[in-house]
């Protein structure tokens, strides 16, 4: 399949041929739920915790005699229903990681690519690069552009210029194509990638790969 390639103007300037095993892939919803909640788990640090009733203090002596008060029987002030008492069945500390076969991952991620292409959200563009290193040149490309919304900006490469002119802009991120996940192609409405950003997709996507 072929699609357009615009320059930083916003114009067309050639067309490029997009693997049909990566941006045509049958779209698998399952598949990318489970690796978005994959990632998002692997995120969570899990190190929360609470004390249970051995490990607070006090509680030594019983409150008061088994029978012949009148109240209900307790056996320790740290127990659960006690203030200043120990959590029962409270939070510990623990890892949420989830493990998910390479295949099932690039499995995703070509499913993920292939929706935002169905939808015309991927804007091929020949290359990109910044005189400086300002907020404003990077509002003004992506305008210029007529892009609007969340943007995510691959790079194939290192590239201080570009990264430091978004890294101010709330609906810009930049990221390494090496680095793509399905978190961020389903979150940003907008994928600007560059020729050779899209060459390193291709090296590990696609059919070669």
């Amino acid at each position: 399949m072929q699609v357009d390639v615009v320059n930083t103007s916003g114009e067309k300037v050639s067309r490029v041929e997009l693997p049909e095993e990566i941006f045509g892939a049958p779209v698998n919803v399952d598949l990318m739920h489970q690796a978005l909640m994959r990632q998002l788990n692997n995120l969570r640090q899990g190190n929360h915790n609470t004390r249970g009733r051995g490990e607070v203090r006090g509680g030594g002596a019983k409150p008061w005699k088994q029978k012949g008060t009148g109240r209900a029987r307790q056996g320790s002030r740290r127990a659960s229903q006690w203030v200043g008492g120990g959590v029962a069945h409270g939070p510990h500390p623990r890892s949420y990681r989830q493990a998910m076969p390479r295949q099932m991952r690039r499995a995703a991620l070509r499913s993920a690519l292939s929706v935002k292409l169905k939808q015309s959200e991927i804007v091929v563009l020949d290359t990109l690069q910044m005189a400086d290193s300002k907020t404003s040149s990077m509002r003004q490309l992506l305008s210029g552009m007529g892009i609007e919304g969340k943007t995510l900006i691959l790079l194939a490469v290192q590239n201080e210029a570009v990264e430091k002119s978004a890294r101010n802009l709330q609906t810009a991120l930049t990221l390494r194509a090496g680095y793509l996940n399905v978190r961020d192609l389903l979150y940003h409405e907008k994928v600007l990638m560059p020729l050779d950003a899209l060459e390193v997709i291709k090296s590990y996507l696609g059919a070669e790969a």
